[in-house]
Parts: structure tokens; sequence; C-alpha cells
């Protein structure tokens, strides 16, 4: 009996001994993880105890504020004009968060080491803790029309589509719009039934509404790689230039295949006539795809993939705090056949309207790439900076030579009667010359409609360069019809903040 109640002891202490490290453990080195996991009810009610910081644009319109709750919590989470603003601000819930609601976090809560000394002097002022401001480089006007055009051409019609506009110098993100939408506040709601029943209602519907298109849907470029190609081309050749003579045949007969490459509607590119010659300037402008198919064989796969590379496509790395990247990819196509196919934007290269403003903003700015970033800065409650973005550069993409070969061609695309883009030349545009290069991607995966996807890159003033624009709208039809619009919007929209019209 003796040696049985000796083993029971033993065992019970050895269980006690175990219980004890595991709650020392658990208190000493996995109190961060415990706080942040979603169901952790003390941890949602003290962030909710204290008045959580704004989120504002560049120019100073509040997108997410905090308004006192007459319930268990102190404080409720609101979003001003919430669809427009979604892929920025992300939403904070009791269960979870995203966006810069989740990148700025600890900031926004007032729980950041940054802001300690801050909290220290307003517990011995009896001041009550607030969260800190986080501005975003968001221009508000931009955003509006980005979304009011993506807005007017998918609405009701089961397609996806996105915009960003890009400050070609620094690389801030003026504007971020991706449709279909939804609203934030419907989720920062304490009434957990509520809640649940509209995250049930995103869960199903398709295409999903959670979905940032702007950033992580990836489609074909069509035509507008022909940026990235005709890049490769300038590079390859010191004394290439916009008026340099290519091989511009009504159809390419591609090798290794009895299968044929024509143009749009098999027209004849400019006046090269049958099995002629045309300026690069002209088959760009024109979008001709025999002309750069023909390009993309002469200089291989492994010659467009580095260019592409350069651009930002494949970039797995690319970071951006706040914000979901999906890379846009471009695969070197295992024949010559498939290889102009790519160049012209149709074999396996997809790309997200982030890249195909990077496409514009490199060109815009010279040449050099910088790295896209959507936080500004961070301000206490006092009013000081906590935390700023300084811009860096992510490549150079192209020379400064071949950067303005294209950026002529990009011009030619909407100021000649030939480009693609003529709607929009300066005559139409109140002045303001627009650089541009469209895009339509038959693309056989879109499976909404039958429709090809409609893509435009542009920037604007094209001799002075402050914003650069991607526009991919799934199922569309023509880019200059349909995506070129939205883009133009955009651009006057912000060009009129800066006094430029």
């Amino acid at each position: 009996m003796n040696r049985a109640l000796k083993r029971i002891s033993i065992a019970i202490l050895a269980m006690f001994l175990l219980l004890l490290i595991n709650v020392n453990y658990l208190q000493g080195f996995e109190t961060s993880s415990l706080a942040a996991r979603p169901f952790n009810v003390r941890a949602v009610s003290a962030d909710n105890q204290y008045q959580r910081g704004n989120i504002e644009t560049a120019d100073g319109v509040q997108i997410a504020s905090t308004t006192p709750s007459n319930d268990i919590y102190k404080y409720l989470r609101t979003y001003a004009n919430g669809p427009v603003y979604a892929p920025i601000t992300g939403y904070d819930s009791i269960y979870s968060s995203t966006g810069v609601e989740h990148a700025e976090d600890s900031l926004l809560s007032g729980t950041g080491s940054q802001l300690a000394f801050r909290n220290f002097i307003d517990m011995i002022t009896n001041k009550p803790q607030k969260g800190a401001t986080v501005q975003v480089t968001i221009s508000s006007k931009a955003q509006l029309a980005a979304y009011q055009g993506l807005q007017s051409v998918l609405q009701n019609t089961g397609r996806v589509g996105g915009v960003v506009a890009l400050n070609p110098s620094t690389g801030a993100i003026l504007a971020m719009a991706s449709f279909p939408s939804y609203d934030p506040s419907k989720l920062a709601t304490h009434n957990g039934t509520a809640l649940n029943k509209y995250d049930e209602q995103l869960l199903r519907q398709k295409p999903s509404p959670l979905l940032n298109n702007a950033t992580q849907t990836t489609l074909p470029p069509g035509s507008t790689f022909k940026i990235v190609t005709s890049s490769a081309w300038f590079a390859a050749g010191a004394t290439r230039n916009p008026n340099s003579m290519v091989d511009s045949p009504q159809v390419l007969t591609l090798p290794q295949t009895t299968n044929k490459l024509h143009n749009d509607n098999n027209e004849v590119c400019g006046n090269a006539g049958a099995t002629g010659q045309t300026t690069i300037l002209w088959a760009f402008s024109q979008s001709c795809d025999t002309t750069f198919g023909n390009l993309g064989m002469d200089l291989g796969g492994g010659a467009l993939k580095n260019q592409a590379d350069a651009f930002g496509m494949n970039d797995a790395n690319l970071g951006i705090p706040g914000v979901t990247v999906a890379p846009s990819q471009y695969i070197t196509p295992p024949s010559l056949p498939l290889t102009a196919f790519s160049a012209i934007g149709q074999f396996d290269d997809t790309v997200t309207p982030l890249q195909e403003a990077m496409f514009s903003a490199a060109v815009a700015n010279g040449g050099t790439l910088m790295t896209p970033y959507l936080i500004q800065q961070v301000t206490a409650s006092d009013l000081s900076v906590v935390d700023s973005t300084q811009p860096k550069q992510l490549s150079q993409a192209v020379s400064p030579a071949v950067a303005n070969n294209v950026k002529q061609m990009m011009e030619a695309v909407t100021q000649q009667p030939q480009g693609t883009g003529f709607a929009f030349n300066a005559n139409n545009e109140g002045g303001i010359v627009i650089a541009g290069k469209t895009g339509t991607a038959q693309n056989a995966l879109n499976g909404a409609s039958p429709n090809p996807d409609a893509v435009f890159t542009a920037f604007a003033p094209a001799d002075n360069p402050k914003i650069a624009v991607g526009v991919i709208l799934q199922g569309a039809g023509y880019g200059a019809q349909a995506a070129a619009p939205v883009a133009v919007a955009v651009i006057k929209a912000y060009l009129a903040t800066l006094g430029i019209q």
C-alpha cells in the first residue's frame, strides 16, 4: 500500500512540476503570441480601452477613426467611404485585422515601443492614452476617381479590376483601388452575430471582395508588355532610336510550327506593306504584334526576362507594409514561337495593376524605378513624428537614353493619329500631354466574359511626370476603350490638386 501511495505521490509531483514549468513558459516566452491570437477576448478588450489613432490620406482626409461605444468596449472603429479605401485601410475587428490597420497596429493602438515615453508623460499629466495617427501616401481625389472608374465599368458584371497610381520620382502610392470591394465598418462592429453574418457573406461572394485586385490579382499584360520588349531592344543597340527601321510583316511566320502571328484585324503596320519595314515608333504607337513578336524572337526569352526583372517582375521580395503583393511573372518561353507571343504579352507573363504602374513610373523617372510605398509618416498625439518613409530606389530598369526613347514612343501612342490612344491627346485633355500604352489581352482564364482584358499604363505630364497609372479590367474589351478612360480620369483628378489642368 505504501509503495502504491509513493508512486501516486511521485506522479502527482511530476505533473505539478510540468504544470508549473508550462505556466512559467507561457508567461515568460509566449506573452506576445497569446496577446496576438484573434480570439483572445482580454487582448481585444484592452485594445479598445484607448482611442485608436486615425488613418488619413496625404491631403488630410480621415479614412479610419474611432467613436465612443456604449458596449463592453470603450471605442468603435469606423471607416469613411469604406469600400473606396478598403484596400488601403483594411479592417480592425474583434477577431483579426488587415491592411494598414494590421501593419501599424501597435502604433495605432498606442502600445508601440516608440510611444512609450509619450504614454509615460500622458500618465503623469493624467491625459488619456491615445494611439498615433498614420498618414498614407494616397490622394483622396485620385483614389475616388480610381474607384468610381472601376465601378462604372465593372458594376454587376461579375468581373474584377484594379488601379494603381504612383509618384514616379518617389514611389509613393497615390491611388490603389480594387473592385469589387467591401465595407470595413461592418467588420469592425462589436456585434459578433452581425460580424459573422457579414464575414460569411463576403467569403461566399464570387469574385471575392476581400482580394486586393490592385496588387494581388495577376492577368496578362497584353501589348503593354511591348514597353519591356522595346526597352530590351533599345538596350541591345547603342545607335537604335524611335526612328530606327524594323521588320513589320503583315503576317509573321513562326518557326517550328505552322502557326502564324497576325496584327489585330490582320491590318498592315503603317506603310510597311505586306513584308516591308516601318519605324519602331510607328509599330509601337499602332501596337503591331508582328513587329514585336519578331523583335522578341531576335532578342530571345533570356533577354526579355532580364528586362522584365529590371522592371520589377518576378520579385517575390517586393514588400510594401500594409499591402499584400503578388509577384508579376515573366517565364522564359521554351521555344521561339512562344517567345514571339511572350514579347506581346500573350504567353505566360502576368502582371498586376501595380506592375503596370511600375512600367510607366520607371520610364517617366528616366529609367530609375523607385520602391512603391503606402505609409508616409506616423505622428504621436502631440504631433511629433514617430516614423516616416524615405524614398528608395528599387532598380535601374533602363538607362536614361532608353527611357527617353520609350517615352517618345509612349507619347506617340496618344499624340499621333495612328496611335491606339490618340483619343486622349492634349487637345482633348485640357493641354495635358499623356504618354501611355494600351493593351488588349486575350485571356482564356478570365472565365467571366468572352471579351479580352483591357489594360492601360500611362504617365503625365509627359514633359514633367507627376503621376504614373496602371489599370487592368478583366473581360472589359479593348484597353483604349475601357481602361484608358479610367487612367485618364485618375491622372486629371490628381493633377488638378497640383494646379495642372
